[in-house]
């Protein structure tokens, strides 16, 4: 029997959403929140500092062994064309000999061949010759029989030939001319080409060609007639001489884990002739090739290098110049660097350095702003304790924070709401209850009138309809007429109270229905415009034309109209200007009616009782004081507001809103 185990997984996904679930419903303290908040801000900023940083210490540290290569390479072509300036300075010196001035070496020339070979000897010259004065070779100390050949081709020979000036010069020296000079120094020159990694394609495979510190001379005999040249030099091939002084001038001889610093090297085009680079074996790497792209950099355009680059087995901090021979052209290149794997190392150091003060830095700070948070915790803490307290209504609770910034302000703004609160719940206890017990006197006053006026409304009936009768039917006979006509005003305004008393006790369910209020208020003005009370109220209509219908109960509508306008002319005794407005609000919510008089006004006492059953401002027997509060009722009923701005003697402006929308919520 197997088993599967797939059902699991979804039962273990289960888990994880209620135990994330659970996590984010976790209550986690503020100071928590802070020293992660601030952890993460660290995090952040220590990582991109941290990169940044240690990009901008290799980077100097980079720039740092670019600018001592320079400085190296200059110091290196310094000496180079110190060599070179010496050589020029020995030709120059046989030239002036008296023995050459006084053409001995054209009489006596096995004489002044011993002479000049001990000079030579003395001097480190690798060539010496000297010419007639159309550059025929008299006289060649390193191969005494090898003579007259013509040596005006030779471009330091040449420019003397045409100049008659001393000339020095880098030159590349053919494998022939070498032999005639001595086979020992063709053979010398001679290099069969290694194989080197990043080297260029060359066809060939050995170099027979020189490279040469050449000089040359003019000769004036005694008479000073110019009567020859001589010219001497130096083969670089295998010569070690300058690129080892270059390395003891230059880097001092300094190694580091066990290996030269620095380094110095002349290339006869690409290939090395002189170095103390060593190969794997410690040998001199003569025979091997410099890489392609630092080639075509050099020769090629004629530039310096500067740069990170790979020579023979290992990576060097290296400077490249190209070397000119006398007429510009570039045959050689003079090199120098410094092993990469001391700065890397440096490198190194000073990243792991930096990190360390930065983590360091990091840790102070947690620690610091931990006891920051902790007292901002604490704070906060007060606040939270102080507010449940509150909100379980203890006004009484009140915080104390010491510390003279945002919380202490925040902890006296708490106090004083706290404070504030209390106040305002002992004044809304008193109001409610003044309320309720002022609720419970007009329930008690709705339960009595209802029952008043259901008791007299039927001998009420009686009354006004027999003294209706009476009236009719007596004779104005001994002042009868009169005595009857103030029964009836006084049952008729009997029979008023009560219906006023029962509408506003058993207040009727309006049959509300779509209508037009301005047609409803056309109504009521065409009602009451031929009464006696308006003859002069002008009554000034401002009716919004496009005014869209409401659901309510036109009748009952027309009582709250019929109210406030009668109660405006009496507000003015007969004499005034009724304005009359309606319009729709602009967020076409509600529909407004304005109801406004230049009366007497209302005194700001009575404002707030201004919608109270039975209160009034008119004379004794002029109002029961119910037309309002009844209007207050129909208007509520509406889903409406009515309210009243007046100031004594100017006026009053009463306002009822009523919900504009065509047919009542479902």
């Amino acid at each position: 029997m197997t088993t599967n185990s797939q059902p699991s997984e979804p039962r273990d996904r289960g888990r994880w959403g209620l135990s994330l679930a659970a996590l984010r419903r976790a209550r986690i303290p503020i100071a928590t929140k802070l020293i992660l908040g601030f952890l993460l801000v660290c995090l952040i900023v220590g990582v991109t500092f941290g990169v940044v940083g240690v990009q901008i210490i290799g980077g100097l540290v980079v720039a740092e062994a670019q600018e001592k290569v320079r400085t190296d390479l200059n110091a290196a072509r310094e000496i180079f064309l110190n060599h070179l300036g010496r050589i020029g300075d020995k030709v120059r010196f046989v030239a002036d000999r008296t023995f050459v001035r006084d053409g001995s070496f054209s009489r006596d020339r096995d004489k002044v061949a011993e002479s000049l070979a001990a000079f030579r000897e003395r001097e480190g010259l690798d060539v010496l010759g000297i010419t007639d004065a159309s550059g025929v070779v008299v006289l060649r100390v390193t191969n005494a029989r090898m003579a007259g050949d013509d040596q005006s081709g030779d471009a330091l020979v040449g420019q003397v030939l045409k100049r008659r000036e001393p000339v020095a010069a880098t030159c590349v020296v053919t494998g022939d001319q070498l032999r005639k000079e001595s086979a020992a120094l063709a053979e010398r020159a001679r290099f069969e080409f290694i194989p080197t990694p990043k080297a260029r394609l060359r066809p060939e495979r050995e170099e027979t060609s020189g490279l040469m510190l050449k000089a040359a001379a003019p000769i004036f005999d005694l008479q000073n007639r110019f009567v020859g040249v001589d010219y001497g030099g130096v083969l670089l091939n295998r010569n070690f001489e300058i690129v080892d002084k270059i390395k003891q001038t230059v880097f001092q001889g300094v190694k580091y884990q066990g290996e030269d610093i620095g380094t110095a090297t002349i290339f006869q085009d690409d290939l090395r002739i002189s170095t103390n680079v060593q190969n794997a074996d410690s040998s001199r790497a003569v025979g091997t090739r410099i890489a392609e792209d630092v080639y075509h950099q050099v020769v090629r355009e004629g530039q310096q290098w500067i740069g990170r680059a790979y020579v023979v087995n290992a990576w060097y901090i290296s400077a490249y110049e190209p070397i000119r021979d006398l007429a510009n052209n570039i045959i050689g290149i003079l090199y120098v660097g410094v092993r990469e794997q001391k700065y890397t190392d440096t490198r190194m150091r000073a990243t792991v350095a930096f990190l360390a003060i930065t983590l360091a830095g990091g840790a102070a700070s947690m620690c610091l702003f931990y006891f920051v948070s902790r007292n901002i915790s604490v704070s906060v803490t007060k606040l939270v304790t102080a507010s449940r307290e509150v909100a379980h209504g203890n006004l009484d609770a009140r915080v104390e924070i010491a510390s003279q910034d945002e919380l202490h302000e925040l902890a006296d703004t708490f106090n004083f709401m706290a404070s504030s609160l209390k106040k305002r719940d002992e004044k809304l206890r008193e109001f409610t209850r003044r309320k309720i017990m002022e609720s419970e006197r007009q329930a008690v006053i709705g339960q009595l009138a209802a029952g008043v006026a259901h008791e007299m409304n039927n001998p009420l009936t009686g009354i006004v309809t027999y003294s209706h009768l009476l009236l009719e039917t007596s004779k104005a006979e001994n002042g009868l007429g009169e005595v009857l006509q103030k029964i009836v005003t006084q049952a008729d305004r009997c029979r008023n109270i009560v219906r006023g008393l029962l509408d506003f006790s058993r207040p009727k369910k309006p049959d509300k229905r779509s209508c037009n209020l301005n047609v409803v208020l056309q109504e009521c003005v065409s009602l009451v415009e031929n009464q006696a009370l308006f003859i002069n109220i002008e009554v000034a209509k401002h009716l919004q034309q496009d005014l869209p219908p409401v659901v309510a109960d036109p009748s009952q509508i027309q009582q709250v109209f019929m109210n406030l306008i009668i109660n405006a002319a009496e507000a003015m005794n007969g004499k005034g200007r009724l304005t009359l407005t309606t319009r729709l609000e602009p967020d076409g919510e509600f529909v407004e009616m304005l109801f406004a008089d230049t009366g007497h006004g209302i005194s700001e006492q009575d404002m707030e009782r201004i919608f109270d059953p039975f209160f009034t401002t008119k004379e004794v027997g002029h109002g029961t004081g119910l037309g309002l509060a009844i209007s207050f009722g129909i208007v509520k009923e509406h889903e409406g507001t009515i309210a009243v701005e007046s100031e004594p003697g100017k006026g009053a402006a009463f306002t009822v809103r009523l919900p504009a929308r065509a047919q009542e919520k479902v």
